[in-house]
């Protein structure tokens, strides 16, 4: 187990904000495993388990986290086929990115709505991403997974999930996903391709995929109803504050302008939320996950 003290969040986050951490814990073993609870015990406040940080706005100042970094980048690889379906299992550690270039090239089709979301495969599983009809659990065929010092491996009949939202039975949101077995079907190349080209330029066309962004700030509360459209419409597309903006292009990312800070954050979003709320009488929730929690 590597362990580096007071790592910088605004480093490790795909927003680049946030304070410092207590320490990180880099785990790439079983052995690593067997020695984290102890570890954590001695150095004391709460586990944040972190993968590419794509989804996280941490606060400022010293934070009482310990970061926990699955690194298993193991995979992604071929396991069984079964007719025209094929399983391929795949470590935590790896990113989403990489997976979908092996589908790509070994034709291997499903998961094509995920291109242009950034993270790795634990993150993407956690949060269950999503994107052009398409969600990573609907294509989980088992996750191995650390819960209660105990290492299993969970069908996903097992699981629950939702949008934006996975959980292990008995877990609760304490556990850390080790890798994962997902089922695929095959298919021709340059249809996969064509489908992964298409939609990341749709998404490129509308979304700011090349900014310092943590993703979707809000979870949209309907289908029919996406927090994006409401944002705009109660006047926060493109609104600036300390550093920080809802983006020009689409008005359901923060972004960092490169001198912004965690505090104008979350005041932004506290603001367009009381907005929302206000003019449609909606609760926008958080998609993205603030770090520490304080309630």
């Amino acid at each position: 187990m590597r362990e580096i003290p007071e790592p910088a969040l605004s480093g490790r986050t795909t927003l680049r904000l946030g304070g410092s951490a207590i320490a990180e814990l880099i785990l790439e073993t079983s052995h690593d495993l067997e020695m984290l609870p102890e570890r954590l015990r001695r150095l004391g406040g709460s586990p944040l388990i972190l993968g590419a940080g794509s989804n996280i706005l941490a606060r400022d100042g010293q934070l009482p986290l310990v970061l926990v970094r699955p690194r298993y980048t193991h995979g992604p690889g071929t396991v069984s086929g079964r007719g025209d379906k094929v399983f391929v299992r795949v470590g935590a550690g790896v990113p989403l990115s990489r997976f979908l270039r092996f589908c790509l090239k070994n034709g291997f089709s499903g998961l094509e709505g995920l291109v242009g979301i950034p993270g790795s495969m634990g993150g993407c599983i956690a949060m269950n991403a999503g994107s052009f009809g398409t969600e990573t659990a609907k294509h989980l065929y088992d996750v191995t997974v650390l819960v209660d010092q105990h290492i299993k491996t969970v069908p996903v009949a097992d699981v629950g999930f939702g949008y934006r939202n996975f959980s292990i039975p008995g877990g609760e949101n304490n556990f850390i996903i080790l890798e994962a077995t997902f089922v695929l079907t095959k298919s021709k190349r340059d249809v996969i391709g064509n489908r992964m080209f298409h939609n990341f330029f749709e998404k490129k066309s509308k979304q700011p995929l090349n900014a310092r962004s943590a993703g979707c700030i809000f979870k949209n509360p309907a289908p029919r109803t996406p927090a994006g459209r409401l944002l705009e419409e109660a006047g926060f597309k493109g609104k600036r504050r300390g550093g920080v903006s809802f983006s020009s292009l689409h008005a359901n990312f923060l972004i960092n302008e490169g001198n912004g800070n965690a505090s104008a954050a979350l005041d932004m979003i506290e603001e367009a939320r009381a907005a929302v709320r206000q003019r449609f009488g909606i609760e926008l929730t958080p998609e993205v996950r603030i770090v520490p929690c304080l309630f």
